[in-house]
């Protein structure tokens, strides 16, 4: 009697579903040696399928696609090692296990048939104890290919799942930026006599970096520039919730003032430092297009620089702490006197702290000779250019923080009152 194929004994009370009886295709010409070798391997516990020639076996092996293929080296037509070259050139069947059956185990002809294809030989004298030591071998390079097979097309899978959510997720991030984008001010003449145009860069494809210009009221603008800590999409989020709050009809009802100083008051109450310790800071303003005198105040906002066409420019900041770090402090407006032809910046700080390749800031007093240098050119020209020397400066094109760059230039009154006629 043969020795079946070994099997692992399983723990008292664990069922496993039986594992599969390996299949072997047995390729030989000669009938009594086949059924002889078919004979002993069932007896050794395994499937075995037959096939009488080369073209035969290759044909089996499309089909049934063998654990194992023991292959004879001489037989009509198709002989074994050219069996073995058209398994091997084939993508379908070329992780096959063959092992070539020979009565001549000389060096030189193991060294063809290795070279030819096979992973293994097998004397057609074996005997019972050799013929199941080289099929077991075979059977478990079989079992390790066909499972490295089964991963690879996991992870092929897997792949292809990722790429697909990876390309969901990539469409959904440029809808909800453009839906950011959407709340930023259009370009333009946001009230008569002024003229406004802004330049955005986040660092993400969404920013947290947001700002606004809309009238407030018949005769004045309100304006703001805000920053949330951190980046992406849960910063962006809570920007767009802080420009709801500041939506002129909502401060009508939930402030109750159109001063600056009072709504940030209010939105220190309202938006509290989060447990995972992120906050806003902002700048408010408010322009009247009469006397063009504007109220301010900031809540550790430094981004408003005021450009001035005859007198000093300064920036518009005062020390104070971001929303929500003290919920009893308060935040007084400051007013101060433009002119005609003046330009008041709105900026985030990702601007001026661009890193040069050595890793020094851009710094506020760059930023400030630059914008300065361009009072001769247009708005456009001014906005447009600073930001081509800030990319100069950081030496490419992805900023490490959000930059946001907002002019407003206030024309003549006398432009002003007409187009309010």
């Amino acid at each position: 009697m043969g020795e079946p194929a070994p099997q692992l004994a399983q723990p008292a009370g664990v069922e496993t579903a039986p594992k599969p009886v390996p299949l072997i295709l047995l390729v030989d010409d000669d009938e009594i040696t086949r059924i002889g070798m078919a004979g002993r391997l069932k007896r050794l516990g395994y499937r075995v399928i037959e096939a009488v020639d080369g073209s035969a076996g290759l044909a089996a092996i499309r089909v049934h696609r063998p654990d194992l293929v023991i292959l004879d080296w001489m037989m009509p037509g198709m002989d074994g090692p050219s069996v073995c070259e058209a398994i091997r050139a084939d993508p379908e069947l070329r992780s096959s296990q063959v092992v070539l059956m020979t009565a001549h185990d000389r060096p030189e002809q193991i060294a063809e048939g290795l070279s030819r294809g096979a992973d293994d030989f097998l004397s057609k004298a074996a005997n019972k104890q050799e013929i199941l030591a080289r099929v077991q071998a075979g059977l478990r390079s079989s079992a390790l290919v066909r499972e490295i097979e089964r991963t690879r097309d996991d992870l092929d899978r897997s792949h292809k799942l990722l790429s697909a959510k990876q390309h969901e997720l990539e469409s959904e991030l440029q809808s909800a930026a453009a839906f950011v984008r959407a709340q930023l001010p259009l370009p333009g003449m946001p009230a008569p006599g002024i003229a406004m145009h802004w330049a955005y860069q986040p660092s993400l494809a969404l920013g947290g970096d947001l700002f606004h210009v809309c009238p407030w009221g018949p005769d004045a603008l309100g304006l703001y520039i805000l920053d949330a800590s951190g980046h992406g999409v849960a910063a962006a989020l809570r920007a767009v919730g802080l420009m709801s709050f500041l939506r002129e009809d909502n401060l009508v009802k939930a402030v109750g003032s159109l001063d600056p100083g009072t709504i940030v008051n209010e939105a220190n109450r309202r938006f509290p430092l989060s447990q995972d310790g992120e906050y806003f800071t902002l700048w408010v303003g408010r322009l009247d297009l009469t006397s063009y005198a504007l109220s301010y105040a900031t809540a550790g906002h430094s981004g408003a620089f005021l450009s001035a066409n005859a007198g000093e420019s300064r920036w518009l900041a005062s020390a104070s702490l971001p929303l929500g770090f003290d919920p009893t402090a308060t935040f007084e407006s400051v007013c101060t006197q433009m002119q005609p032809h003046d330009r008041l910046y709105l900026l985030s700080d990702g601007i001026y702290e661009a890193p040069s390749k050595t890793g020094e800031l851009w710094g506020r007093p760059r930023l400030q000779v630059t914008l300065e240098g361009h009072r001769a050119r247009s708005l456009v020209h001014s906005i447009t250019d600073t930001m081509a020397t800030a990319h100069e400066w950081l030496g490419g094109d992805i900023f490490p923080d959000d930059v946001a760059l907002l002019g407003l230039e206030l024309l003549d009154r006398a432009a002003a009152r007409k187009g309010r006629t």
